[in-house]
């Protein structure tokens, strides 16, 4: 009878003691979480005692933590981002501004009509450009909506491609620049809506119109029952483009921001691309910028 008391005794007090200590390591943990919540620290929670609940609760919090500091991190890399195309932005916007303004007041002083055309041509082509930016950023606030959807047909591929090339053959006249086509003559459909379709043809054109050198490879072609369109450009110095970026919002090869494109043209025909089931290639081959956009056949 005694042996069983001094037994039960110990049992309770071990119960008592591991209680206490419970209560110690929760109390612990609690002072560990509040220091996290008060400092920039990537400090774990940890546990001393082995019993599984806590080693469980503490692995969960540490997981919490580390998706909490992965979203920050992202959220000042999004934050820091911004900021630089806004700044970016702004300077390819007032670019042209600046130059309207300045065209404007030199209209005035015209001293012969064929002059005067020549600025009012300059100008439209400044406004055009304005324009054209603003229409891409539009757009590409709009495709940042998840409820943003297209209404899918069988569209005629071959004939959005020809039709978009042709309407870009005076642009690349003014640029000195002879495409090569090599185009297929069979009928090829896709499920796409044409509009959609037709504004990415157009911005890998307008991309190459904007950064390419010199030669310019087009071609149509059916693969493994997908359609392609492939547009490919001479660059001089390849090693200035980050092919892993180019479908970054607002990137742009050169440093010196010259040109007068939002850098949004790909980043826009991808996502529209992608919503239409097709995909998008970029990459240098030879000194060749090479896009391939491409569809499945219907």
């Amino acid at each position: 009878m005694l042996t069983a008391i001094i037994l039960l005794s110990v049992a309770l007090l071990l119960v008592l003691v591991l209680a206490a200590l419970y209560r110690c390591e929760m109390k612990r943990m609690g002072d560990q979480i509040d220091f996290l919540l008060n400092n920039d620290s990537n400090l774990e929670i940890g546990t001393v005692l082995p019993f599984s609940e806590l080693v469980q609760m503490a692995s969960r919090i540490n997981g919490v933590l580390a998706d909490s500091r992965k979203a920050k991190r992202q959220a000042i890399r999004n934050e820091n981002e911004l900021k630089e195309a806004i700044a970016n932005l702004s300077h390819d916007i007032r670019t042209p501004l600046t130059s309207l303004d300045g065209y404007f007041q030199m209209l005035p002083e015209c001293k012969t009509e064929e002059e005067r055309k020549k600025y009012l041509t300059i100008i439209q082509g400044r406004i055009q450009c304005l324009k054209d930016m603003l229409e891409s950023l539009f757009t590409y606030t709009k495709l940042q909506d998840r409820n943003y959807t297209m209404e899918l047909k069988t569209t005629d591929f071959g004939k959005c491609v020809y039709d978009t090339v042709f309407s870009f053959y005076d642009s690349f006249q003014e640029k000195g620049i002879e495409p090569t086509a090599a185009f297929c003559d069979e009928r090829i459909f896709v499920q796409a809506d044409e509009t959609a379709l037709r504004r990415v043809l157009q911005n890998i054109i307008k991309n190459t119109l904007e950064h390419g050198e010199d030669s310019v490879r087009l071609e149509l072609k059916v693969e493994d029952r997908r359609a392609h369109f492939i547009c490919a450009n001479w660059l001089s110095a390849p090693e200035q483009v980050n092919v892993s970026r180019l479908f970054t919002r607002f990137y742009k090869a050169d440093a010196s921001r010259s040109s007068t494109s939002t850098g949004l043209g790909l980043p826009i025909a991808k996502d529209l691309t992608q919503r239409m089931n097709g995909d998008m290639d970029v990459r240098i081959e030879d000194h060749m910028f090479v896009v391939d956009v491409s569809f499945p056949c219907v």
